[in-house]
């Protein structure tokens, strides 16, 4: 026989199944897949586009890198990159504009704060503790890679 608290966890599960949204992982998943490799595929065309043009690709590859981050930071800043990352999620995370957005954001966000304790103090509220442990991470993993090198 069922204890009344045992009943209250069912009834409890039961309301909270019902009423809890459906999972839109697959169509989550699609978006963030298209939109992400949409995003790489502006890259591999600034990237094609500039080699093309006679520069070298150890350039290029920097020259890239600086223009993806341009433009995640011009969308951020108009406030269409928010719009894109609503609709694909974590396909606008990973590429490099997604760093420029994570640097951008709070600074915009905290500019009313002024200039210096707004937006220098708060420009790497976000991307600080991302930049933190990857350089600690890659120090690791060289110290490791040199010694097994060895």
């Amino acid at each position: 026989m069922a204890s009344q608290e045992d009943k209250v966890k069912e009834k409890f599960h039961r309301v909270t199944k019902e009423n809890s949204p459906k999972s839109k992982i697959y169509k989550n998943c699609i978006c963030a897949f298209l939109v992400g490799g949409f995003i790489c595929d502006v890259g591999e065309f600034f990237y094609n586009l500039l080699v093309s043009m006679g520069i070298p690709v150890d350039d290029t590859l920097i020259w890239v890198t600086i223009i993806m981050i341009f433009i995640g930071a011009l969308l951020t800043g108009i406030g269409i990159y928010d719009k894109i990352a609503s609709f694909a999620g974590a396909g606008t995370v990973v590429p490099i504009t997604g760093f420029a957005n994570s640097i951008v954001s709070p600074a915009i966000e905290f500019k009313r704060e002024g200039y210096v304790l707004g937006v220098g103090a708060k420009m790497f509220a976000i991307a600080g503790p991302v930049l933190v442990y990857g350089i600690t991470s890659s120090v690791i993993v060289g110290i490791v890679y040199y010694f097994i090198s060895r």
